[in-house]
Order: C-alpha cells, then sequence, then structure tokens
C-alpha cells in the first residue's frame, strides 16, 4: 500500500509548484539589478603649465661647392670633421648627424643642360644651455660651419615633468569645478567619483627660430657672440571624471 502512495501522479504533480517558484524568481531578479544602475555625470578638465625653456637646440652644417664630386666630399668630411670635434670639446648633448648630401649642380642655360659641379653638405644638431648657445654657434662657424639652419628652444626633461604633474592637478581641480556648478544648478546631491581617466599631459612642442644660413667663407663673425633669447613653453593636461549622484 505504501508503495502505491510514492509512486502516485498526485505525488508527482506537487513538485510543480516548487519548479514554478524556482522559475519565477530567476526571472524577476534581472529586474532588481536594473534598479541598481548609477546616475553619473562625466566631467572633463584641462590644466595648463607654462615653463621657462632653458635649453637650445641649434642645427649647423657644412656645405661646400666644387668641380668634382671627390674633391667636394673630401672637403666636406674635413670641414665636418672640425666641427665636430669643436661641438664634442664643448660637451654639448644629443649630438647627431641630421644630415649628409651630395647632389650635382647643372647649369640650364640655351635650354641645355651642362653639369658643372657639385654640391655637399653634412649637418648636425646639438643641444646647448641657452645662454652658451651664441659664442658655440659663433666659434662652429670659425671651425668650419658654413650654414645654421634653425635654433629651437625646450625646457629640460625634469623641468617639463614637474609641469605635467602641475597640469594634470589643475585639470583636476577644473574637472571638479564643473561638476560642482552643475550639480548646483540642477540641485542634486554629489555622492562619489566612480570612474577617473587621464587623458595626458602632453609635453609642449620645442620653439623654433629659423636662422638665416651664414657663409663662413666670407670671413663675416660678430666680435660679440651672436644673442640668443628663448622664451616659455606650455604644457597642457587633461582628466575626465565620473561622478555619481
Amino acid at each position: 500500500m505504501m508503495s502505491l502512495v510514492q509512486n502516485s501522479p498526485w505525488k508527482r504533480l506537487s513538485a510543480v509548484p516548487i519548479a514554478l517558484g524556482i522559475i519565477g524568481f530567476a526571472m524577476i531578479s534581472p529586474v532588481h539589478a536594473q534598479e541598481k544602475l548609477v546616475r553619473t555625470l562625466t566631467v572633463t578638465g584641462r590644466g595648463f603649465e607654462d615653463i621657462q625653456t632653458t635649453l637650445a637646440q641649434v642645427r649647423l652644417g657644412v656645405e661646400v661647392e666644387g668641380k668634382t664630386a671627390n674633391d667636394v666630399q673630401q672637403e666636406v668630411a674635413r670641414r665636418s670633421n672640425s666641427v665636430i670635434n669643436f661641438l664634442r670639446s664643448q660637451k654639448v648633448d644629443k649630438l647627431e648627424t641630421t644630415g649628409i648630401n651630395l647632389n650635382p649642380r647643372y647649369d640650364y642655360t640655351n635650354n641645355r643642360q651642362t653639369l658643372v659641379g657639385y654640391v655637399g653638405s653634412n649637418n648636425v644638431s646639438f643641444r646647448v644651455p641657452t645662454e652658451k648657445s651664441g659664442s658655440i654657434i659663433d666659434e662652429a662657424v670659425k671651425a668650419g660651419a658654413s650654414r645654421i639652419d634653425g635654433v629651437s628652444f625646450v625646457a629640460s626633461d625634469d623641468a617639463i615633468a614637474s609641469a605635467q604633474k602641475q597640469a594634470l592637478r589643475k585639470a583636476t581641480q577644473e574637472a571638479q569645478a564643473q561638476a560642482d556648478a552643475v550639480f548646483s544648478a540642477l540641485n542634486l546631491t554629489r555622492k562619489e567619483i566612480v570612474n577617473v581617466q587621464v587623458n595626458g599631459a602632453s609635453a609642449p612642442p620645442p620653439i623654433f627660430r629659423e636662422a638665416a644660413a651664414m657663409d663662413a667663407r666670407a670671413g663675416r663673425t660678430a666680435a660679440a657672440p651672436s644673442p640668443v633669447v628663448g622664451g616659455e613653453q606650455r604644457v597642457e593636461g587633461s582628466v575626465t571624471l565620473q561622478i555619481s549622484y
């Protein structure tokens, strides 16, 4: 008699409400999750920091014209070695070759192309303290440099790194101020910062000053050092905050 009761259809049907109850609970749970979504305000602040440039990035070189390629190249090499040896003696920073060229020069009189010689050059760049750059440029010309292509001004790496931190700090304060203004205007209660995105603080580009080409062979050198004056660079930072309310 007991076995009939245990295996009866009524016993199997009694489990149905329990299963339905479990299914109903699983369907309701996503609704509760949606009710917990956080409302946020996103603001982006920008910060700036101006720093004084203290280094001059100089670009100069040797340019020679002659009848044959071999003669031109040898003269370029001789003068370039003299200039580079002088620059090394001055312990300039980041000395590097930026270009070596040797090209034919033609005359186009009467619609005819006639080879008249060759032009060769060897260009270098280096970095020195701005206050020393004028005298070093003048001495480089005496050593054999025949062209000065330009001077740009930069701050030191340490100064730029410090300015980047200051710019990011100002950007964060600016973002906070924007958020407070919006919450106050809308009469909303500010809660916590839920996300921070640092968009970075970019290093400023060098301040470039074009310099006219100089001809060392003419022997025109100033009695006083060439005046070289730097300037300021601006470092910019950006920070994005996501604040709940």
